[in-house]
């Protein structure tokens, strides 16, 4: 049976600006003034009820099914569009006090032209702490990401785990606790390569800017550190791993 509670918490999101382009026809669309009415034959739902849907542990495969039991036809990458689009309405990352820290960079392709992407993790909280994007890889770069990450979380006691490349001086320059690590910093790698499925753009050259290309990875962030449940974590995202 759907929750009542969830159908009426999916109305008070369903006005936000990031739905204003949806394609989903109405009735599947719904405003705050819209009741849901289900029965045998008519079902309204709304792009935010899939969402939380979501949120609560449903895949989004799940998702798809329930969407398309109540008579709504969507993909389930449709789906997750919705999802990130909802990443935008809520700050990201919440400050943390992390013990071991992975951090990497991946190359990305954009108009053609190769980008870095670095992004770092709490290994005991799951917890993606940052993400950027510069033009170039190497100690410079990497001494700019790990100073963004200081300004955002006490590092104090922080080890990072990294593999060498440039990030051994960077972290001196600044100050900060690290080793070289094959084993645990895993993760990071791992983050990457979930990040290149969902957003498959990066399969192959991204065309367009490289704003929009920050963007989507900082709300791919957003959804992994808010609305997906780990099950190392006891079925808890990262962000209430923090909060505990």
């Amino acid at each position: 049976m759907l929750s009542p509670e969830l159908l009426s918490e999916s109305l008070d999101t369903a006005n936000l600006e990031c739905w204003e382009r949806e394609q989903t026809a109405t009735p599947v669309r719904a405003s705050p003034e819209t009741k849901f009415l289900v029965c045998e034959r008519d079902v309204y739902v709304s792009s935010t009820f899939a969402v939380r849907l979501h949120a609560t542990g449903c895949s989004l495969r799940e998702t798809q099914a329930i969407l398309r039991l109540l008579g709504v036809q969507r993909s389930h990458q449709a789906i997750f569009q919705w999802v990130l689009r909802v990443a935008d309405s809520v700050p990201d990352p919440p400050e943390a006090q992390p013990k071991r820290v992975a951090v990497d960079e991946t190359a990305v392709t954009i108009n053609g032209e190769w980008s870095w992407l670095y992004a770092a993790i709490d290994l005991d909280t799951k917890l993606i702490l940052g993400v950027d994007l510069f033009r170039s890889h190497g100690t410079d770069p990497a001494a700019a990401f790990l100073h963004g990450l200081s300004e955002k979380h006490d590092l104090s006691e922080a080890v990072f785990l990294v593999d060498g490349f440039g990030y051994q001086t960077a972290l001196a320059r600044l100050e900060l606790s690290g080793r070289r690590d094959y084993t645990d910093r895993n993760l990071i790698e791992k983050w990457f390569q979930t990040l290149k499925i969902r957003i498959d753009r990066f399969h192959n050259s991204w065309v367009g800017s490289r704003s929009s290309v920050r963007r989507r990875c900082l709300q791919f962030a957003h959804y992994y550190n808010r609305q997906r449940p780990h099950q190392s974590l006891n079925d808890r995202t990262p962000a209430e791993e923090v909060a505990n």
